[in-house]
């Protein structure tokens, strides 16, 4: 059982994770409906923005990448991207536009700071054929999911029935009790991981040598690896954009009346006892449809452990799949999951009338599964791939994939109202199915090309 445990510092990067992811994806759980409702914009102008927001936050981990190898390490850096982002979350909280664009710049350097250090930090925490290395990054996947279950309901909540900016606020408070955490256990459970600068981690005496063939080789795979990723992240990414959109307008939410009543009795003692700005409105009976990005995290937590302890025990055996299969189960998952997609949009357009949200638990339900064939899986590969004084920089690269694919995402989603339903969730289809084509065809040589590393 010993071999088993991981490392505490495992379990503070997870929360630290957790309560970043919290802030994050409780923001973008109210951003593409605050664009449309409060902000009025239409869905190409949302879209646009939602497009450069969620890619750009995936751009700048190549800078956070950099500064953490050369300069800061990625134990500061890490602190400062967490800080950064926490006013981001807070600017949030004023309706001025102004405020808006600002927040979100903030939130983009932020991230770029924080997201690829805290992954190579896990990494650090096993040697180079530590077989709980899969395992402990799909427990740390589990950290970023659990946060992204609770953001969509609390955040969702506030800002959807109560006010938008409340909803924001409330990712900032998460963002800032990371922090917390963060500050108090680093010295005692991380001991010297992250403090220096990778180069510094050097013995300056060592000559610089050149990568060798088998380093090439397998920086060449980690680029093929992000390549295929961004043809999966931009049909996944649709969550945030064109999936919200289809919750919203086209998907019954309504709850039983028994339901209703209860909560338009609570929402009446709030009413009572608190002085809010404006009395809170009464309960139409429907839940908020950014709580429909709460069921891929609720996946995860409940399928992580089973695939944590898969690999460990496929590994034993002899019989995981290859780094490139895995990536080519998860194009083929996520195919299936809009393939649902159309279905239920054709039924949406027969009969004019709001569908089942069963629908959308079962995109979500294969989509989640092919994430896990294919993210915790990227993240681990990335960190055992690249060679030593490029980590964190090379962890940025594999962020570039989710880079491209939320502007891809983001254009997507500002079609909702430009093109037929069906034939909007269909170019996912062909573009991850023609990729799923592609890996399973050099598989074989992707995996040559990894040398030893599976």
């Amino acid at each position: 059982m010993a071999k088993m445990t991981h490392p505490k510092g495992l379990y503070l990067l997870f929360t630290l994770e957790m309560w970043e992811r919290f802030s994050y994806y409780g923001m973008r759980a109210l951003l593409f409906l605050y664009m449309t409702k409060a902000l009025a914009f239409d869905s190409v102008k949302a879209g646009d923005v939602y497009g450069w927001y969620t890619s750009l936050v995936y751009l700048t981990p190549l800078l956070g990448g950099f500064l953490a190898d050369r300069f800061w390490g990625q134990r500061k850096t890490v602190l400062f991207g967490g800080i950064i982002m926490m006013l981001g979350h807070f600017a949030m909280a004023f309706s001025e536009i102004e405020f808006f664009y600002s927040a979100l710049i903030l939130l983009i350097i932020g991230n770029g700071l924080f997201k690829p250090n805290i992954s190579t930090m896990v990494g650090q925490l096993y040697g180079p054929d530590d077989p709980r290395r899969e395992s402990g990054f799909s427990i740390f996947y589990m950290g970023i999911n659990l946060g992204a279950l609770l953001a969509p309901i609390i955040c969702g909540t506030l800002g959807e029935k109560i006010d938008w900016h409340y909803g924001f606020t409330a990712a900032g408070v998460g963002m800032a009790l990371g922090l917390i955490i963060y500050l108090l256990g680093q010295n005692r459970y991380l001991g010297d991981i992250g403090k220096q600068p990778a180069y510094q981690q050097r013995n300056d005496d060592t000559p610089k040598l050149p990568l060798t063939l088998a380093e090439r080789h397998r920086m060449m795979v980690i680029g093929i690896l992000v390549l295929f990723s961004i043809c999966f992240w931009a049909a996944f990414e649709q969550a945030g954009s064109s999936l919200t959109l289809f919750a919203d307008r086209a998907t019954d939410r309504s709850l039983p009346g028994f339901i209703t009543e209860w909560v338009n009795g609570f929402v009446a003692f709030l009413n009572r006892n608190i002085p809010f700005r404006e009395p809170l409105e009464a309960f139409d009976g429907t839940y908020p449809a950014s709580y429909f990005q709460s069921v891929n995290p609720l996946f995860i937590i409940i399928l992580a452990p089973i695939f944590a302890n898969l690999w460990i025990s496929l590994a034993r055996k002899d019989r995981e799949p290859s780094t490139p299969m895995k990536f080519f189960y998860a194009l083929v998952l996520i195919v299936i999951a809009f393939v649902v997609m159309v279905w239920a949009a054709s039924v949406y357009m027969e009969t004019g009338n709001l569908v089942a949200p069963t629908w959308l638990l079962m995109h979500y339900l294969f989509a989640t599964i092919g994430e896990l064939f294919l993210s915790p899986v990227g993240l681990s590969k990335v960190s055992k791939l690249s060679p030593p004084r490029y980590t964190s920089m090379m962890m940025g690269v594999w962020f570039l994939s989710s880079f491209i694919a939320g502007k891809i995402a983001g254009s997507l989603g500002g079609l909702f109202d430009t093109m037929p339903l069906t034939d909007l969730f269909m170019i996912p289809v062909v573009f991850s199915g023609a990729a799923a084509l592609l890996m399973l065809a050099f598989s074989k040589k992707i995996k040559s090309w990894m040398h030893g590393i599976h």
